[in-house]
């Protein structure tokens, strides 16, 4: 990571990230937020830094999920962590070919877009290689895997930056903030 570019905006994978993976949830009641989150968003949302949720949604291509299923589970999500300045989701299946699905960069230039934050000025935290793909092929300024029992060892080889969990992300991203703010590099 660059430390001499402070982070403006962090875009977070939703499932597996910020909530417990339950594949293809479509119910509200079933949204989980993991541990360490709630006080991880607190502590970004504290440091002035912007909020966005990128997720791949590929239930509503498939026909398992309907967007208003999406948008419901997405509105737990924020009504348990805290609200979201932009929340974006790709409905597309991964045979679509469509530029917002991750690891295409798409959805993370969009939401660098709707939160008026340059890309270099965003950073990207999620579970697994995709997340991190689409972060560096939208030329964010950081990338941060946080591993679950999904992600592969092949991912968490050829992450830039891992962390132990989502505390941990927002840790290594506000002193890399901090630094930028006073100058100061790590290393």
């Amino acid at each position: 990571m660059d430390e001499s570019r402070a982070i403006d905006a962090v875009l977070c994978d939703r499932d597996g990230t910020l909530v417990v993976d339950v594949p293809y949830n479509g119910d509200p009641d079933r949204v989980e937020p993991l541990p360490g989150v709630a006080d991880g968003l607190a502590r970004l949302r504290a440091a002035a830094v912007r909020l966005a949720v990128v997720s791949n949604q590929s239930g509503v291509a498939r026909g398992v999920l309907t967007a208003a299923q999406v948008e419901a589970v997405n509105a737990r999500v924020a009504e348990l962590l805290g609200p979201f300045d932009a929340v974006l989701w790709c409905p597309h299946g991964p045979g679509d070919g469509c530029a917002c699905r991750k690891p295409a960069p798409g959805m993370v230039l969009a939401a660098a877009a709707a939160l008026s934050v340059p890309v270099e000025r965003c950073a990207v935290v999620g579970d697994i290689g995709a997340d991190l793909a689409a972060a560096r092929a939208a030329g964010t300024g950081a990338a941060v895997l946080v591993p679950t029992a999904v992600t592969r060892a092949e991912e968490v080889d050829g992450a830039p930056c891992v962390a132990l969990d989502f505390g941990a992300a927002v840790d290594i991203l506000l002193t890399r903030a901090s630094s930028a703010a006073t100058g100061k590099s790590r290393g």
